[in-house]
């Protein structure tokens, strides 16, 4: 732990055997856990370990089973958010719990408890926002904002409520590497200041450069503790996953026919606050997986809704699909010719919540059989949704759980595999591997390139520069909606892939 003011002190968070059941499942199993006053503490683990579970009985959304919870040296029980609030406990979700048609400032006086107008936040909003770079508009309608730009919007929430323990589920999942430096800078200024973190990441470089400790948690279990600083991203996914990782470069290959032709594509924003597109052009052949980086609200959300078929109205330039035009077909005509799609938002876009596995896997698969002749072969889609499940190691009760009651990364296997069981001739994947653990990154990047080999034309968007760099070909940069040229992987770096999302596109590309 780091020297504080207050290091003296009592814990401020013990756990002692908190245990909690599901039907299908045992999310927590007897777990303890200190948190130590300025203490920056990692909670690691597979998807479906159980930190998101714990951190909810924590934060008062969950109530335990068994076990115990002491704050400042006094047993509690905490048994609604509001009560955590008042303890001085702050929570980021890793889900988002924002209404979309209300104002970032609506929506956070909605989540405080002191009342006041958003008019009367917004300044304090800012002040916030701009202290620890990240900066939102009070003014701004959630729904026109991208994923990048909603995470700051609940990490801006939190840090207004002035919290002694601050819990970070994945806060860092869409910020780019300067957002990141700079929220580190704030956390550790906070923790000497005596605040107590924990967090949790799937990231093994963040947490080695950030956390004073790290609980390990496998099968909801305690599996051991460590000091990052003293480990490698080797030794700490052995203690994650129970084994070594698989690491395999990726091997060069002939790209083949253009799948998937933008040309000189532009189009206004549909929304107030977003990006408008200017002179899209861009080529991915079959056999090779292209990457597009780029600060989140650049443009990327508008892109994916153009490409997708998700929004189809004025425009100028061309879109075609395998050799078709498309750019006034709609999404469900464009599945037909071959597209597949990984949006970034799991829940409400990439999955139905309430709906079960196999029903999701029914939403994309009538192309696989599921639905013939007006008529919906269940059987089919059940079988679909248990190979998916069983060749992605989704963590679930079984076919029939809900969308919902999956974890965040296990729900996104389940989303990627489906997709790609459907073997598309395009394949369009925004943020593969958001909030997953490492054995299940490496994984879906896998599975990626694999669909590469076998001849699909795969163009991923990922604020994740390490991603980008292990599995794709080519990349390219979206800064203030223009998109640089596609540049083959091995002419290119960190720092000229830096320069390019500063929007030094001419300058970078002939660098």
């Amino acid at each position: 732990m780091r020297p504080t003011v207050a290091a003296e002190l009592h814990p401020r968070l013990i756990l002692r055997g908190i245990t909690k059941r599901y039907p299908t499942i045992l999310a927590n199993d007897h777990v303890d856990l200190t948190v130590g006053v300025g203490e920056i503490h990692a909670l690691m683990g597979e998807n479906g370990a159980g930190k998101s579970t714990l951190m909810k009985i924590v934060y008062g959304v969950t109530r335990p089973d068994e076990g115990s919870i002491e704050w400042e040296a006094s047993a509690v029980i905490i048994d609604s958010p509001a009560t955590a609030r008042r303890l001085g406990v702050g929570m980021v979700f890793q889900h988002f719990a924002l209404f979309e048609t209300l104002t970032v400032a609506e929506n956070i006086a909605l989540a405080l408890d002191e009342r006041l107008t958003p008019a009367a936040l917004a300044p304090r909003i800012r002040e916030v926002a701009d202290r620890y770079g990240l900066p939102i508009d009070p003014q701004r309608l959630v729904h026109s904002m991208s994923v990048g730009e909603r995470q700051r919007v609940e990490i801006v929430r939190c840090l207004l409520q002035s919290p002694k323990l601050l819990i970070m589920d994945e806060p860092t999942s869409v910020l780019t590497p300067q957002a990141v430096q700079q929220l580190f800078d704030t956390l550790r200024r906070l923790a000497a200041e005596g605040m107590s973190i924990l967090y949790i990441s799937h990231k093994l470089d963040e947490i080695r450069t950030l956390c004073d400790t790290a609980t390990v948690l496998r099968a909801g279990r305690v599996s051991g503790t460590a000091r990052p600083s003293e480990e490698s991203n080797a030794s700490l996914a052995r203690l994650m996953v129970g084994n070594d990782l698989d690491e395999r470069p990726l091997q060069p290959r002939e790209a083949g026919e253009v799948r998937l032709r933008v040309g000189a594509y532009s189009r206004a924003s549909r929304e107030p606050f977003g990006t408008a597109l200017h002179d899209i052009t861009l080529e991915v052949r079959a056999g090779e997986i292209v990457g597009i980086a780029g600060v989140s609200g650049n443009g990327q959300k508008e892109l994916l809704e153009a490409l997708s078929g998700e929004a189809v109205g004025a425009h100028q330039g061309s879109i075609s699909l395998c050799g078709r035009p498309v750019e006034n077909l709609g999404a469900a005509q464009r599945r037909g010719l071959g597209l597949g799609f990984v949006p970034e938002e799991r829940l409400g876009r990439g999955a139905v919540p309430a709906m079960s596995l196999t029903d999701n896997a029914l939403l994309t698969g009538q192309s696989a059989g599921m639905v013939g002749w007006g008529v919906v072969r269940r059987s089919v889609a059940r079988d679909s949704a248990r190979a998916t499940i069983a060749a992605f190691n989704v963590k679930c009760g079984s076919e029939q759980s809900a969308a919902e009651r999956l974890s965040g990364g296990n729900l996104q296997k389940f989303i990627v595999g489906r997709e790609i069981r459907l073997a598309p001739k395009v394949m369009l994947v925004a943020q593969p591997t958001w909030g997953v653990d490492v054995g299940a990154a490496q994984l879906i990047h896998r599975a990626l390139i694999a669909l590469r080999d076998s001849g699909s034309a795969v163009l991923v968007i990922s604020e994740e520069l390490e991603e980008l760099f292990t599995i794709c070909d080519r990349i390219a940069v979206l800064s203030a909606g223009r998109l640089s040229p596609a540049l083959p992987r091995v002419e290119l770096t960190v720092e000229k892939v830096g320069m390019l999302m500063a929007g030094g596109h001419r300058e970078a590309a002939h660098a």
